[in-house]
């Protein structure tokens, strides 16, 4: 039924189309092509009858079906007006079977980030889990979460922010200047996998980013920021300073369907991207601390840092970036 409705978005998407010329194509019954046109006023697309046909007149703000409607990637919507949590819902539908959907929440109740971090993530936000299931080793699934980073990135410079990234997957934006010029957070990225030793069953991306939010909103200790706030800074005001999720998401959605179907690309499209390369970092793992300029990234996500005791290579910690003086 999705499928058939995306498709009546679709032909309406190409002007005035009538209900059995829509019955025709779809290869369905004029009562079902009524059903779902209905079904799309009530999800807030204007849809008028004419002489000519039914005519597409808006597209809702946000919404499963507004995202759908000229996604240019294979995903299916599944949203949700308030959840605890998308990737505790997306690991439910991955356990399922389905598999290149997205869940999407217009405000999370119980989202976490990684090492069980509390996610504040109130509405006009963007929340949503990828269910993905890759051809790939699980010592391979890192690179994905790369991709979801620069997806995010790409998505964000097409708002006006210029974005970067600090490694793995924090998507950061250069708030002030000189002495008082800091790097404070859009998004957080969290990616969950299930499978064996030399496949995977399922990997689902967590994103969550701070679009249409005040900074007053966020919790002190995130050091977050938002992008209504960094384009206020740049100059915006009132409505303006939003940000159109429904076409924030598509951007991302498409990004990271390019990125994933194409994993060589998803390093050089990282370090184009990076904040955290050339720059003396602390980077704390499961085995100490490790102290040092980054210098690269290897494929999957491995961050290589020259320190005082020669090469490191890291797979995994949470990075800071150090000022010259630390």
């Amino acid at each position: 039924m999705q499928e058939t409705r995306r498709r009546v978005l679709d032909a309406l998407a190409e002007g005035p189309v009538t209900g059995p010329e829509l019955a025709e194509r779809l290869g369905v019954s004029r009562a079902a092509v009524w059903k779902h046109v209905e079904a799309l006023r009530e999800a807030d697309f204007e849809v008028e009858g004419t002489d000519e046909g039914y005519v597409l007149r808006s597209v809702p703000e946000y919404g499963g079906p507004a995202i759908e409607y000229g996604l240019e990637a294979p995903f299916a919507v599944e949203f949700h007006d308030s959840l605890g949590s998308t990737n505790e819902r997306a690991r439910e539908l991955a356990a399922d079977g389905p598999e290149d959907t997205v869940v999407v929440a217009a405000e999370q109740t119980g989202g976490r980030g990684r090492l069980d971090r509390e996610w504040s993530s109130p509405a006009g936000g963007v929340w949503l889990s990828v269910v993905c299931r890759p051809d790939l080793p699980p010592a391979q699934v890192p690179v994905y979460t790369l991709a979801a980073a620069v997806a995010v990135t790409r998505a964000c410079r097409e708002a006006g922010v210029e974005a970067r990234i600090k490694w793995p997957n924090d998507v950061l934006v250069a708030v002030g200047a000189g002495d008082d010029l800091e790097e404070r957070k859009l998004c957080g990225i969290l990616t969950e996998m299930e499978g064996e030793a030399d496949r995977v069953s399922w990997v689902v991306v967590g994103i969550g980013v701070n679009v249409n939010l005040d900074e007053a909103d966020l919790p002190p200790e995130a050091n977050g920021t938002t992008l209504r706030a960094c384009r206020e800074r740049a100059g915006h005001t009132g409505d303006d300073a939003d940000v159109p999720r429904r076409l924030f998401v598509q951007r991302l959605l498409e990004a990271f369907d390019e990125l994933r179907g194409d994993p060589e690309a998803v390093l050089p499209a990282w370090r184009e991207y990076a904040s955290t390369l050339g720059r003396r970092v602390r980077v704390e793992t499961p085995g100490g601390e490790v102290v040092g300029e980054a210098v690269d990234i290897e494929f999957p996500g491995t961050l290589v840092v020259e320190t005082d005791e020669g090469t490191r290579r890291v797979s995994a910690g949470d990075c800071e970036h150090l000022r010259p003086a630390e």
